[in-house]
């Protein structure tokens, strides 16, 4: 018997949403360890706020929500908002009832980036990373790590000599251009004329003029971006081309591939070695076990070296072709060729990075905002592992 296609309206719904959501999703999982997470961080979230006012966005709603833009790709707060109109996974995922009405784009924003500054992304990852099943997954001991460049939300055209005069403020450059300055004021009286006069071309202005830049010479100590600032060009391969760019750094522990610090800096040649060093002292401060770190041949560096065996680190890096750091001290043993192998991991987690996570190139602009949303990024790289670690 063929069934009827008409559309019957119903006034009340007595499915809930926890009965929409299939047992084996995986956002069962990764919701169940971002709660626990944000739980044990509720005193961190209650000096932040004060105790009298308008009560504002829940945090913990902030963070699931931010959350998801990262894991479903999506590439704007107004998208998001709009998704998590309709979408009952969403709403579910992130604590809203079928009824409870969306946020703002610009209010949720403006929220978010009060709450998810580079100490609080931190902190969520060292929350996700200390729950109970999160814990063993980790190795305390064998460690890689690795940089990558996260292109700027600026465009070569905005990397100008700084001692130029700054772009004119006069509204929209593809707008219509102003009368001139004799043009007669309308209130006056003119004569009417008798035939239609015709219609004078106004010159059009380019909203993204031309601009050559052979033969000129730009460097960092005598050019900035006007757009962002803290953007730096620089090429990591010499026959790379080079653009307005930040550095990204992580630490990945060997047994798993998850990343458990990550950090953001300016775009230079020491910049990943300098990091490499402040992950390690943030994330084992003052330990006096012996560690090994696998890196490539970008930290064979002598300085480097030596400060990791000063901490009390066996440097595993990838030994250069002439003049290397490393000796058979180090070579000779078995778990020097077996850190070469896992250090190869690291690239995951840029790779998701950039594909999912959006962060081929931020759209945010200063080193703040850009390492708070990168550390952020990597903590939900490890979001989408952990249900299949788990199982």
């Amino acid at each position: 018997m063929r069934g009827t296609d008409e559309a019957i309206g119903s006034l009340f719904s007595y499915v809930d949403l926890e009965e929409r959501v299939p047992a084996g999703h995986p956002l069962r999982k990764i919701r169940q360890i971002v709660n626990d997470a944000l739980a044990s961080l509720d005193a961190e979230f209650d000096g932040l706020y004060t105790d009298f006012g308008r009560p504002s966005i829940a945090p913990e709603r902030l963070i699931r929500a931010s959350l998801l833009q990262i894991l479903f790709s999506i590439r704007s707060e107004r998208q998001l908002m709009e998704q998590m109109d309709y979408n009952l996974l969403f709403r579910w995922f992130v604590g809203l009832g079928i009824d409870d009405p969306v946020w703002v784009p610009t209010v949720f924003t403006k929220n978010r980036d009060r709450l998810l500054t580079t100490d609080m992304s931190r902190k969520i990852m060292a929350a996700i990373l200390g729950h109970p099943s999160v814990k063993p997954l980790l190795s305390d001991e064998h460690f890689s790590v690795d940089g990558t460049l996260i292109k700027a939300w600026a465009s070569m055209k905005s990397f100008q000599p700084k001692d130029s005069p700054p772009p004119p403020q006069d509204g929209s450059p593809g707008g219509p251009p102003s009368p001139p300055a004799d043009e007669t004021s309308t209130d006056t009286y003119q004569p009417q004329q008798t035939e239609t006069q015709p219609m004078t071309d106004t010159p059009r202005q380019s909203r993204n003029a031309e601009v050559n830049f052979r033969g000129e010479k730009r460097s960092n100590a005598t050019h900035a971006s006007v757009t962002d600032p803290d953007a730096r060009l620089y090429k990591k391969a010499p026959g790379a081309a080079a653009m307005l760019c930040f550095m990204g750094h992580t630490l990945m522990e060997n047994r798993n591939g998850l990343v458990v610090q990550a950090d953001l800096t300016y775009a230079d040649g020491r910049g990943e070695r300098k990091a490499a060093l402040e992950m390690i002292n943030r994330h084992s401060p003052g330990s006096t076990r012996r560690l090994t770190l696998g890196a490539d041949k970008g930290y064979d560096s002598a300085d480097f070296v030596a400060e990791l065996r000063r901490m009390v680190v066996t440097p595993h890096v990838a030994q250069k072709a002439r003049h290397s750091a490393i000796d058979g001290r180090t070579t000779q043993h078995p778990g020097y060729a077996l850190s070469q192998r896992c250090r190869k991991k690291i690239e995951e987690p840029f790779g998701w990075a950039k594909t999912v996570g959006g962060m081929a190139q931020t759209v945010h602009r200063g080193l703040d905002r850009v390492r708070a949303q990168f550390t952020m990024t990597m903590a939900a790289c490890n979001l989408a592992r952990l249900p299949k670690l788990l199982a």
